[in-house]
């Protein structure tokens, strides 16, 4: 394969604004109809999404490419196309977004910049994958808070603040606002996970310092990748994972010690999963096209109507206001039930966990009421 790589430098995908499936609920419903034919009631988009039909149509096209030796220059331009996407939707120039294999992965890079000794804060049950790192250091001191405290509990002296914007085993929200000007006043850097947000919830991550985020969830693409936003000066973190493709010039990095790291986030990337990047492209395409509010608005009112019928058959959920995931104590039980009828979800922390993304309706709500009343 020959030395550039396409939109390497650019960017990739045009940087068009995403107009929403521009003719209402119809639009949206038509749209989500033509990439989507699940053939169960599947309600566990928190664990894995589902992939829109022009992913699984892009991804054939990959496969057959490699399949066929033929030239692979489109499926590099595909991992900066995802990058150019993903930097729309986190509302930052692509120079700032670095492309990994996992949340876990960036955490890492983050806990390794701590000066020993550093206090790194976070929300009590958080995802591992944004908290494990700071913990194996065995040098950091690391203070675990409940989440509706977190904001509070930031004090002189605290380095790293890090937290989900939507925890994964309830979908409770995180007040980043009051995170964010806490974190201002003692001088702490803040590390937000969007992983089980971004696709539904506007991804802030210009506010934050750094943010991360996996693409097999919310953003409907295949497992593999995620990414990580820095700040302008690179948030002075050493690029531990960095091989060939983190050169400012990657063809020209392939042997030896790499001579001159990409200026950008890029010098922060792992070697992509190509496959995952073409995928993930297309998923973000589709997004794009129909609008994280459009999805938000629609996700949250079956949400909403799942937790209503839940009230009728007397069961109450974990507060969670404004989240698509609903977590439902004493239900975990039920998880084996609800398969065998065709419904899947998923249990988290002993509770039942429903979550609702766009391929959903009204009708799947209905199915998973039925189930349980039965």
């Amino acid at each position: 394969m020959d030395g550039e790589l396409g939109a390497l430098h650019s960017g990739g995908m045009e940087n068009t604004e995403s107009a929403g499936p521009g003719s209402g609920s119809e639009g949206f419903e038509s749209l989500v109809r033509a990439e989507f034919a699940p053939r169960n009631t599947y309600l566990n988009t928190a664990s894995t999404g589902l992939l829109p039909a022009r992913t699984v149509a892009a991804l054939t096209a990959a496969v057959r490419i490699c399949a066929e030796g033929l030239p692979q220059d489109p499926l590099f331009a595909d991992v900066e196309g995802a990058r150019a996407a993903f930097a729309r939707l986190a509302g930052v120039p692509v120079g700032r977004v670095a492309a990994g294999a996992s949340v876990a992965g960036h955490t890492g890079l983050i806990a390794t910049s701590l000066p020993s000794g550093a206090e790194v804060l976070t929300a009590e049950g958080d995802f591992s994958s944004v908290v494990n790192a700071f913990h194996v250091r065995g040098d950091l001191k690391v203070r675990a808070v409940p989440l509706e405290r977190l904001a509070e509990s930031v004090r002189p002296g605290t380095a790293v603040v890090a937290v989900s914007a939507a925890q994964s085993a309830d979908g409770r929200l995180a007040d980043l606002p009051a995170l964010r000007a806490a974190a201002r006043t003692h001088g702490a850097r803040t590390y937000v996970d969007w992983s089980q947000s971004a696709g539904w919830l506007p991804l802030e991550a210009d506010a934050y310092d750094f943010s991360v985020c996996t693409v097999h969830k919310w953003l409907l693409a295949p497992y593999g990748a995620a990414f990580l936003v820095v700040p302008e000066d690179l948030g002075g973190l050493t690029p531990l994972l960095s091989g060939w493709y983190a050169g400012e010039d990657p063809w020209a990095s392939c042997y030896g010690p790499v001579e001159q790291l990409a200026h950008s986030a890029r010098r922060f990337d792992a070697t992509p999963a190509l496959f995952t990047y073409t995928g993930l492209r297309n998923s973000l395409a589709l997004l794009e096209e129909l609008g994280v509010a459009a999805v938000r608005a629609h996700d949250l009112a079956l949400a909403d109507r799942f937790r209503a019928g839940l009230r009728s058959l007397g069961h109450e959920t974990v507060e969670a206001p404004g989240s698509p995931i609903v977590s439902v104590p004493g239900l975990g039980g039920r998880a084996g039930e609800l398969d065998r009828a065709g419904v899947q979800a998923s249990v988290r922390a002993g509770r039942l966990r429903a979550s609702f993304h766009l391929y959903n309706t009204a009708a799947d709500v209905d199915r998973i009421l039925d189930v349980l009343a039965g």
